[in-house]
This record gives structure tokens, sequence and C-alpha cells, in this order.
């Protein structure tokens, strides 16, 4: 295991076999037009380890089925166990605190600081989890995604692709037990794409991470251990990946 993935920090451990327990899962929000059921009884089991392409259709359900996994959205009904947690035991400071020691989160449209550099965007989570040497292991951190010399750049100073390995290096720098990832690569062309996704997996190996992937290439969702497919709140495919 890379050094740098060597957890030096006191953290809540992984109990159990399973990394995230989904049983009969359904969240209905309201709207103008009346209830709409986003997810509709889903259930779902994810090892230790393993890595999981989400895929499906636009407003299937997946955004919101990563959001509940996180603790960032209640679900109506079910339950939610990530990490060994049973979520809906927990308010909203405890969930803070869970995702803090737990759980990172790769999105979309980066979500970067603007007013901190590289180097400060990576460093913030190893501080609220108490490690002492946060500067040092960011400074690591940027250099293994290739960055060690944009570390006192802005956001705004750093292309999307460059962006979205701070993003990146941020997310694992805790040595989260879960990774979550909403479409990391959809706001970047085919090739800084790719050398993200890259990034990603390697990054998944070192550091044993459970993640979920959630994207619209195959190809990508492929990479994965197994694949899983949902549309109109339901899960309908469960297969190998790879």
């Amino acid at each position: 295991m890379s050094e740098i993935f060597k957890n030096t920090n006191s953290k809540i451990p992984i109990n159990g076999q399973l990394a995230i327990e989904l049983e009969n899962v359904k969240l209905t929000l309201p709207s103008l037009a009346g209830e709409v059921q986003i997810l509709r009884g889903i259930n779902l089991a994810v090892k230790n380890g393993e890595s999981i392409g989400v895929v499906g259709p636009s407003g299937g359900g997946k955004s919101s089925m990563m959001m509940a996994i996180a603790g960032l959205e209640r679900v109506t009904s079910g339950t939610v166990k990530t990490a060994g947690f049973n979520l809906s035991d927990y308010n909203e400071d405890k969930l803070a605190k869970f995702r803090r020691d737990n759980v990172g989160i790769i999105f979309q449209n980066f979500h970067l600081i603007p007013t901190m550099t590289a180097i400060e965007n990576i460093s913030i989570p190893l501080e609220f989890a108490g490690f002492v040497d946060h500067h040092d292991r960011a400074r690591k951190l940027l250099g293994k995604v290739d960055l060690e010399n944009r570390a006192y750049h802005y956001p705004a100073q750093l292309s999307g692709g460059e962006q979205q390995r701070v993003a990146l290096a941020r997310a694992f720098a805790t040595k989260p037990a879960i990774l979550l990832a909403d479409e990391p690569t959809g706001n970047l062309d085919q090739k800084t794409g790719k050398k993200v996704m890259d990034l990603i997996f390697e990054l998944h190996g070192d550091s044993n991470t459970t993640m979920l992937l959630i994207s619209h290439d195959p190809i990508l969702a492929n990479r994965c251990d197994r694949i899983i497919g949902l549309a109109d709140g339901k899960i309908i495919e469960n297969s190998d990946g790879k």
C-alpha cells in the first residue's frame, strides 16, 4: 500500500463485511404537482473494497441514491447503512462527523473553495479530521496527482482537469472508507477525462476504498467490479463489470 494511505488518524472502523447496505430504501419528495417518488424500494449490498459502476438514464435516481448513502439526503423509509453505521440514527451533527471520517465525494463541478489554493483545499478535510501533518500530506497528494507545481494556485488559475485532480486528491485525503463519484469526468474532454479516471482507479486500488461511480459512459462503468443500473427509482441491472 502506498505510504500516503497509511492511516495515522484515529478513525471509526468499518463494522462487518459490507461497506454499504440499502434495504427497501424509498425517497419521496414534495412538489407543486404532488409527491414525487425518487427511490422506489432500493436493495443493495456492497462489499468492502468493491467498485460499483452506477448507470442509467437521467432522473432515474442515481444521484439521490448516492446522496442517501452519504447521509446528505434523508430517506422516507427503509434502512441505509454506510461503513457499518445506520444513518437513520444520526442527527445532522453526527452525520457531518460521520462523513468527515468515512466518506469522500467527487462532484462533476469540482466544488473547490475558490478563495483557497490547491494545497489549502486538500488540507481542509485533513485538518478537520485531526491530522497534525495535514500540510505535508496535502503536498504529497498533489504530487500523487501530478500537481505539486500548482500547490499555490487558486481554482480559477487551474484548468478543468487540474481542478478535478485537486478535488480527487481532496476526496482521498483522509483515506475514506467510501468514495462516491458523481459523473467526475462529465465536464472534461475525453483525453483529460481518461487521465482523471485512470487516477481514480489507481488511488482506489492503493487505498482499498469502496467506490460507487456514477457515469453515463459504459466503457468507464465496465472498469468497475460490478455494474448497477437504475431507472425510475429502481435497480434494473446488477451484473459483473470488467
